[in-house]
């Protein structure tokens, strides 16, 4: 697609986190099933069931455009998604195990929250108002998933993963 102006631009980046949410609705279930605590399998199954309404946000920022929904491979979080596996098919196990899948997930979130900021970035100059509420709306949703992983990995996840190590 060639990038002639900024409606072009939006439209790239947004087909490109359509994608990216689509991987993520992929790679979710096999993050919780590789997960040991509990708790992270239930925030990663709670998470998926917010990954797919992102999908159907997103889907609702086209339609504002009157664009027909249509993604690009997202380079980007495929390769996170591609580290990640690492963690997922790691050897180790328990929370040494978990520790390595929440990082994995972490960074997915941060490049995610990254793509909406810019979205949004974009979506004001253009002023795409519905766009801005729904993608911001999905931004809030991607910072506090962020912020519980962290409090999970900080309180919990990683402590043992110490203690596993001693």
């Amino acid at each position: 697609m060639a990038v002639k102006d900024m409606r072009d631009l939006f439209l790239h980046e947004l087909k490109d986190i359509y994608n990216a949410e689509q991987q993520l609705v992929s790679a979710l279930p096999k993050m919780r099933d590789a997960a040991y605590s509990t708790d992270l399998k239930v925030s990663f199954d709670k998470h998926l069931d917010q990954t797919r309404e992102h999908v159907n946000r997103i889907e609702q920022v086209f339609d504002i455009l009157h664009e027909t929904p249509s993604s690009q491979t997202c380079d980007g979080m495929k390769g996170l998604l591609k580290e990640g596996e690492h963690h997922l098919k790691a050897k180790t196990e328990g929370p040494l195990k978990d520790a390595g899948i929440v990082t994995a997930a972490q960074k997915t979130e941060h490049y995610e929250i990254s793509a909406y900021q810019s979205l949004i970035a974009m979506a004001e100059e253009l002023d795409y108002s519905d766009a801005v509420d729904i993608l911001s709306e999905t931004l809030k949703e991607e910072e506090e998933t962020a912020t519980m992983l962290s409090k999970m990995a900080e309180n919990d996840i990683n402590p043992q993963a110490a203690i596993s190590l001693g």
